[in-house]
């Protein structure tokens, strides 16, 4: 079996590197991380840790894409940065190392998660920096000069799943004045708190994440994706708010105002 060659950077994480022992992996990496729930809260998860096993993989991607992959000159490991921290605000980078077992096409074997301090990141003369997902910072603030435009009929059809289950049977005229009532209450709240709107990226570019508040004013049911175009910003669709927090944690941890695990 052709093996891939140390600088193939596949657009998949599981075509990189050979990791038998994922899930025990994952496990690892949250322990050496600073404490952080990364679990779902409503939505049935098949492993351990689906937010973190989200987080590393698409980490992954966007360095893939940066070509921040650090390795060493004799091409035996390599090693990025995987935008965490210990407890005691220590940078945690994940280490590989040639693959050397028959019959895998990796050329890359996992071999540990290390903290920035450990002596075998000595092999690399210069550790590669964290994934980096915008250059303009103002696409992380939501302007409210700008119009919203949401078509709320389209959402609602395309959605209706995500929706609570008490609100999946309504009449569809009542569901979309109800969503329209909560698209506003949104737009208001955002006005009188920027941290409202979370960043999340996806595709290539930065959205915003907006609480929609559909049965109880004090807690979030869904979470409106905000598109940015050059004179306004379009409601493009609405994502369970485990599905946001898996989206919005691959840029930072967000904000616990309204978007909790």
């Amino acid at each position: 079996m052709e093996k891939n060659k140390p600088y193939d950077f596949p657009e998949h994480f599981r075509d990189f590197v050979f990791m038998p022992k994922f899930d025990e992996n994952i496990e690892a990496l949250a322990a050496l991380a600073e404490p952080e729930d990364w679990d779902y809260k409503s939505t049935a998860a098949h492993h351990a840790k689906p937010i973190l096993r989200n987080y590393l993989t698409y980490t992954y991607k966007r360095l893939a894409d940066e070509k921040k992959i650090a390795i060493t000159a004799d091409e035996e490991f390599a090693c990025w940065n995987t935008g965490l921290i210990t407890k005691k605000q220590e940078p945690l980078f994940v280490l590989f190392e040639k693959n050397k077992l028959d019959g895998v096409a990796h050329y890359w074997h996992f071999w540990k998660f290390c903290r920035k301090g450990e002596w075998d990141l000595n092999k690399f003369p210069a550790l590669p920096e964290m994934a980096h997902y915008f250059d303009d910072p103002s696409v992380l603030v939501f302007d409210t000069r700008k119009e919203l435009r949401v078509n709320v009929e389209h959402i609602i059809e395309d959605n209706l799943d995500r929706f609570p289950a008490e609100l999946k049977s309504m009449n569809p005229f009542g569901l979309q004045n109800l969503a329209k009532g909560a698209i506003d209450t949104a737009s208001e709240r955002v006005k009188r708190n920027y941290k409202t709107a979370i960043p999340q990226y996806y595709q290539g570019a930065i959205q915003l994440l907006l609480p929609l508040t559909l049965l109880d004013p004090s807690k979030a049911d869904l979470a409106l994706v905000v598109e940015r175009f050059t004179d306004f910003y379009r409601g493009a669709t609405c994502l369970t708010l485990d599905m946001a927090y898996n989206n919005a944690r691959q840029l930072a941890r967000p904000d616990r105002d309204w978007l909790t695990p």
